[in-house]
């Protein structure tokens, strides 16, 4: 017999695009509002870190979102993300445009979502996650719950498990160690001793 995790594992090992929602997944889903009208959201650093381990190992990032606010803009921007998509209520059309421009196929899609305007992706997609805080509906959907709520490491959640499902996790964590080529000069200096 198969386990569940095993499966998830198969579903994850496809991906090759990464499409996150916003508010209540990189977002604990508040909407802080300042004294001029001004909007405030708060990212995770986790996340973020997670973003660029995606990217670092080839996968496509993207966001599709309900809302439009330059701070999801300015985010994306500073982790280099491929695509983003605000002010979509119904995030189909975004979803077939980054299929398309990606040469992805359903099965080659992940989506994080955490509330039911994410539903129609996720029932599409090959790998749904959902936020550990989402919606009963969004968590029966997803393929994998992260462990995490939205807006704390949720994402990166999601992200680790593609990565390790697809074995790419430890190249990634050894890039780290390997500053500047460092790791290749130390064994070349081993050699010539």
């Amino acid at each position: 017999m198969v386990s569940l995790t095993e499966i998830q594992k198969e579903r994850a090992r496809s991906v090759r695009l990464i499409i996150l929602d916003v508010d209540g997944v990189l977002t604990d889903g508040g909407i802080y509002i300042g004294p001029e009208g001004e909007l405030f959201k708060a990212f995770h650093c986790r996340d973020g870190m997670g973003i660029t381990l995606a990217r670092k190992a080839g996968l496509k990032t993207a966001i599709i979102t309900g809302r439009t606010s330059p701070q999801v803009a300015f985010r994306a921007e500073e982790l280099h993300m491929d695509r983003v998509y605000q002010g979509c209520m119904d995030k189909r059309a975004a979803y077939e445009e980054l299929k398309q421009e990606f040469g992805v196929t359903d099965g080659e899609v992940a989506y994080v979502g955490d509330d039911l305007i994410d539903l129609p992706i996720m029932l599409q997609c090959g790998f749904p996650a959902a936020v550990a805080d989402a919606s009963e509906e969004v968590r029966e959907a997803a393929a994998y719950v992260a462990k995490n709520n939205g807006g704390h490491g949720a994402v990166r959640d999601v992200i680790e498990f593609i990565l390790k499902a697809q074995g790419r996790w430890n190249d990634v964590i050894a890039s780290f160690y390997d500053i500047e080529g460092e790791a290749d000069k130390k064994r070349t200096d081993g050699l010539a001793q």
